[in-house]
């Protein structure tokens, strides 16, 4: 009975208590929790090497990350020297052969990787001892070798030349060499020139001069003990020889006088990329570091920030629009907020960019804004954390930026005691539309009209012209006028008559060719087979293996794509045949429903714009007579795309002139085919169609 008469007293006392709690309200937030880091062992060797040590026995791994924290690096006529560098390091060493270091990594099951600056490993722990030992070998002796850094080098030009028309490789280049100046380090950009200027002994005396440990930090952190760490570092980099890098000396990039429009004008592009840019000193250790993240945050920082909203999710302009901010001990770096947009709307892009901008500088941010912002922040904070990689990363920026002890300990307390005046202050401080550079690359035939007529607060926005290589120059000319008499079929025979003249064309009844190109390292092949009998075959090969082949035979044909056979519908035969005829020219005069259009800028050069259907344009330099680029417009996957193929370096086979260079580019995609093999009249048999 006593037990029943406690129960229930404690459930009345319960009940009580429970009724006293008004739930109307939500309680108020405690204190932000604090960071427990656990605090870096450390070490140094007699060479500089500083070195970091976070035991962690939860699992039984390891990780090692080795930075040189060296200011930037001015690479001027030989800018690719570090890239170069990069790419020879860790493939093995003196000691140890590439094959064989490869094999023995991934007979551990680790990860090595040497950058130009920069190491990592990762393992088990129990191989701990033999990945560092390697690592270290592969850092400190490298065995830089002709034959590698020749093939690195054609690396290097190939990506270089796949860019010439990426408009977004284009606009970063700009973007980036207008803010900071080519003759800053993060201005400067390689071209093939530089790259070419670049030889292995550049490499090794690159490698001397920045691979050395003065400010040099390894950090280790994992399933390890301090004093094994100890020993084995000091055994593995000691032999790493003592030096200082030298120095360098630039101007800081500077704001521009007056805001202005800077455009580039890309005929290929499909889309505007616009980047509104100015140039900001921030630094992990100033007070306002938090409060410029969470301004950055709020304004263009994802889906939930203004920028997104305002040009996707109201206007539809873009499919994202962003901005970013960067932190810097050595260097002033650049704001920017940015988006790719629509040829249509650019001009309406850039004002309203400039507009979310100006708001952030001039009025406080929302309540909303502000929890969301930091709510962002402190989850990322909170689950990076769970990472190894995060906790080295924060014990390397405690040591190489200066910051308090405290200072990822009392991060989420900072964070949380951000008022929106702090965030209008940052705003104020870090964005600016009255200097700001708004870089536009794009088509300047759809684009330019509207943005010169673009105003912001009142006043116009003046348009200065840049090349795609940032430099300064005059405003394009797309008007030029057609000269008297000149048609859509004198553009034609005019080309017919540069590569060889009708009789010769006619006489052609069949043609072969093969043509190479690489993409991502890996080698292409392309081989077409074409006859004036509607016989058509288009092989692409991968590495040896066929990827993508069409044929066409008469009314009939079929396409293999990763080796699933497709047959042709009658709308796909019908397009093919189209394509199949050895000179389309030919075809484009007897029907006589070409037309011709203007004259545009290709690559610098006028040539004559003609409109061969809704889906094609092709152009033709107005000099030469000779076919330089067609653009082909199609629906995939409901979608429009644009894909454009560039001709050039034209040679004669049988008295006819063919393009030897074909450059292809379809949305971020580009490759640049170099034809090996002509063959006409030639080479093809009935059974290539089969």
């Amino acid at each position: 009975m006593k037990k029943y008469l406690v129960l229930a007293a404690l459930s009345l006392f319960m009940t009580a208590t429970y009724a006293q709690i008004d739930r109307s309200t939500p309680p108020e937030p405690g204190p932000a929790p604090k960071i427990n880091l656990k605090e870096p062992a450390r070490f140094e060797l007699k060479n500089g090497l500083k070195v970091l040590v976070v035991e962690n026995h939860k699992l039984p791994r390891v990780r090692i990350q080795l930075s040189i924290d060296n200011p930037p690096i001015l690479e001027g006529d030989k800018a690719g020297v570090s890239v170069l560098t990069g790419s020879m390091l860790g493939k093995g060493s003196k000691n140890v052969p590439k094959d064989d270091f490869y094999e023995e990594v991934d007979f551990l099951g680790a990860n090595i990787y040497i950058g130009e600056q920069s190491a990592f490993a990762s393992s088990l722990s129990k191989y701990f001892p033999r990945v560092l030992e390697l690592m270290a070998d592969a850092a400190i002796n490298p065995d830089f070798l002709q034959e590698e850094f020749e093939k690195e080098k054609e690396k290097v030009i190939t990506g270089i030349k796949s860019e010439e028309k990426d408009v977004s490789a284009i606009a970063d280049r700009v973007q980036a060499a207008l803010a900071y100046g080519k003759n800053h380090p993060y201005g400067e950009f390689m071209t093939e020139e530089t790259v070419n200027n670049v030889s292995l002994m550049d490499v090794e005396q690159f490698y001397r001069s920045y691979f050395v440990p003065a400010n040099a930090y390894l950090v280790v952190i994992g399933d390890v003990e301090f004093d094994t760490v100890k020993e084995l570092v000091t055994e593995a980099f000691t032999p790493w020889s003592k030096a200082v890098p030298p120095s360098f000396s630039y101007s800081d990039p500077k704001d521009v006088q007056y805001t202005q429009i800077n455009f580039v004008d890309v005929p290929n592009a499909v889309q505007s990329e616009v980047a509104v840019e100015n140039i900001t000193n921030l630094k992990m250790k100033d007070e306002d570091y938090l409060d410029a993240l969470l301004a950055n945050r709020i304004l263009g920082g994802g889906s939930q920030a203004r920028l997104f909203k305002n040009l996707r999710e109201d206007k539809g302009y873009t499919y994202g629009s962003y901005s970013g901010i960067r932190a810097n001990k050595f260097s002033p770096m650049r704001f920017n907020a940015y988006a790719q947009v629509r040829n249509a709307v650019t001009d309406s892009s850039v004002v309203e960019i400039l507009k979310e901008i100006d708001k952030m500088t001039s009025e406080p941010v929302s309540d909303e804004e502000l929890a969301n912002a930091k709510a962002k922040y402190a989850g990322s904070f909170v689950m990076a954390l769970e990472k190894p990689e995060t906790v080295a990363e924060y014990a390397l920026n405690i040591e190489t930026e200066s910051l308090p002890k405290d200072f990822y300990e009392t991060y989420l307390e900072r964070l949380d005691a951000i008022s929106k005046e702090d965030v209008l202050n940052a705003s104020k401080k870090y964005f600016s539309t009255s200097n700001a550079r708004v870089v536009v690359t794009g088509k300047g035939t759809d684009v330019l009209e509207n943005l010169e007529k673009v105003t912001f607060n009142g006043k116009t926005v003046p348009v200065l012209y840049y090349d795609k290589y940032a430099n300064k120059t005059d405003k394009p000319e797309y008007g030029a006028a057609i000269p008297e008499g000149i048609d859509a079929n004198a553009v034609l025979e005019s080309y017919i008559e540069a590569i060889g003249g009708k009789a010769k064309l006619d006489a052609v009844e069949s043609y072969s060719m093969m043509a190479e190109a690489e993409m991502q390292g890996m080698k292409l092949e392309l081989e077409m087979k074409k006859t004036t009998q509607d016989q058509f075959m288009q092989n692409i090969k991968v590495q040896g293996n066929s990827m993508q082949k069409q044929v066409l035979d008469g009314d009939s044909g079929y396409m293999v794509m990763q080796g699933q056979r497709k047959d042709l519908s009658a709308e796909e035969v019908a397009k093919i045949k189209e394509e199949s005829a050895a000179f389309p020219e030919l075809n484009y005069l007897a029907v006589g429903d070409v037309t011709l259009e203007g004259v545009e800028q290709v690559d610098g050069k006028k040539a004559y714009k003609l409109k061969i259907s809704d889906e094609k344009t092709a152009f033709y330099d107005m000099e030469t007579g000779l076919k330089v680029q067609e653009i082909v417009t199609q629906e995939v996957q409901g979608q429009q795309m644009t894909s454009t193929i560039g001709y050039g370096d034209y040679q004669e086979v049988s008295g006819i002139k063919f393009p030897f260079k074909l450059m292809q580019s379809m949305g971020p995609q580009n490759m640049e085919f170099i034809v090996k093999e002509i063959k006409v009249n030639e080479g093809v048999e009935a059974s290539d169609f089969k």
